[in-house]
């Protein structure tokens, strides 16, 4: 197998420099021309038609008796008349405001996460180890996503899960960005094959996710959300979704690694980069967005890329084996941010890393911008860093990963290497939108 390819990106805490080695591929499928071979998108695939998947302000009382002195009482009359008309304006105008916001974007929720009904109790025993119950539980909260890519109308393909009782549905951004970009239209599928108009709420680029609303959705049900920082390497996991436009399909493996850094993407405008779980369950191109399940039945993972050797049918390989999820965690923070705001946000600290050539020691610090969180730490250009939190760093995408691991206004440790001497700095992440 090709290692993954890290790729540069300006957007992110710690700039990389192109390589020419082979990349992780996102998992949508396309309808369009596939890219030339050792690029992110994978080849076409044809969609069968039945997957398509306080207080007011009160008026003075007017007295009986002497009126010597006081306003006329017809005064009064168009004061409070004034009152009411301007009441009622106000009223209107603030209710248009509203409702305008909302439907510029649709699905926001104050409360983020704690504003809706996501579920969290596994709906298996712990010692469950049947496929096919954990497949009765997850493939009704499993959707397929089709979006315009491109201009043509259900050119990607992909997948997501409910995430709450609001309809609000989770998958990856590379599956919805054309869409979005183009102003395209974008449907969920349900089991069932029922059809639903979908709007994104937000999207993150840095952490390939999205945030769909559905608002006919709402009757669907809630995938429930696990953890994968419980899992160990060897448990078992299955990957459900709509792999070459085939909805509802179930594959099993097992977890085959944890905190695998790495990065996916055409370019350093649309990479990503993931501290992903890693999984020989089966999952191909239309798998993106799809749920990573464990075998209680909770989701502990977003589908998103697959490892490739080139080759194979449509002049690229599928499924080698080789599979990466977004951990659960990420996604609840990253969703968290979106329904708030409409908007996500990653860690920066300022300075620009090598992703070559390292050969295991560590990062190196190729540039340290002006008035960043790396400056005022103290970091220099050469610093070769070699451990984030006592946590090792072997490379620059390794580092990219760590960094975005924490959350923007944490103060996190570096261990760095400076003229073959080795020291600790602290450093206050800062905070970009992507």
């Amino acid at each position: 197998m090709n290692p993954v390819t890290p790729y540069d990106d300006d957007r992110d805490p710690a700039e990389a420099e192109p390589q020419d080695t082979e990349p992780t591929r996102p998992l949508s499928q396309h309808s369009s021309a596939a890219a030339p071979a050792g690029r992110s998108w994978l080849p076409p695939f044809p969609t069968r038609a039945g997957d398509r998947n306080e207080g007011t302000h009160r008026l003075p009382d007017h007295a009986s008796g002497e009126t010597h002195g006081r306003v006329p009482w017809w005064t009064w009359a168009i004061v409070c008349g004034l009152a009411l008309a301007l009441g009622l304006f106000g009223g209107a105008v603030g209710s248009l405001l509203v409702h305008g916001l909302f439907d510029e974007t649709p699905g926001l929720v104050s409360g983020g996460l704690d504003g809706v009904d996501t579920v969290s109790t596994p709906p298996l025993p712990a010692e469950n180890g049947s496929v096919t119950a954990v497949a009765q539980q997850v493939l009704p909260s499993t959707v397929q996503i089709s979006a315009e890519f491109e201009g043509q109308a259900g050119g990607a393909t992909g997948s997501g899960f409910v995430l709450d009782r609001q309809g609000h549905v989770i998958t990856n951004n590379h599956v919805v960005e054309s869409a979005v970009e183009g102003d395209g239209p974008i449907e969920i599928v349900d089991e069932d094959g029922n059809r639903f108009d979908a709007e994104v709420v937000g999207r993150s680029p840095v952490y390939d996710l999205a945030v769909l609303f559905a608002k006919d959705a709402s009757k669907l049900r809630p995938a429930s959300l696990g953890a994968s920082r419980i899992l160990r390497v060897g448990d078992g996991v299955v990957a459900i979704g709509s792999p070459l436009g085939l909805s509802s399909t179930v594959t099993a493996g097992i977890v085959s690694a944890l905190d695998r850094p790495v990065t996916t993407g055409d370019s350093a405008n649309d990479s990503s980069y993931i501290n992903a779980v890693q999984t020989d369950a089966a999952i191909n191109p239309g798998n993106s967005g799809g749920p990573l399940v464990d075998l209680k039945g909770q989701v502990v993972g977003v589908n998103s890329a697959i490892a490739t050797t080139g080759g194979g049918f449509g002049g690229e390989s599928g499924n080698i084996g080789v599979g990466f999820a977004i951990p659960i965690e990420q996604v609840r923070i990253t969703a968290d941010q979106i329904l708030r705001t409409g908007e996500a946000r990653y860690p920066v600290i300022g300075a620009q890393v090598q992703t070559g050539g390292d050969e295991g020691e560590g990062a190196r610090i190729d540039q340290v911008n002006p008035d960043t969180p790396a400056q005022e730490a103290g970091l220099r250009k050469d610093d070769v860093v070699t451990a984030v939190e006592g946590e090792r760093v072997t490379d620059g995408i390794a580092l990219i990963v760590a960094i975005r691991t924490h959350q923007p206004g944490e103060t996190i440790e570096f261990t760095i290497l400076r003229g073959g001497e080795e020291r600790t700095i602290e450093i206050k992440l800062g905070s970009e939108v992507g």
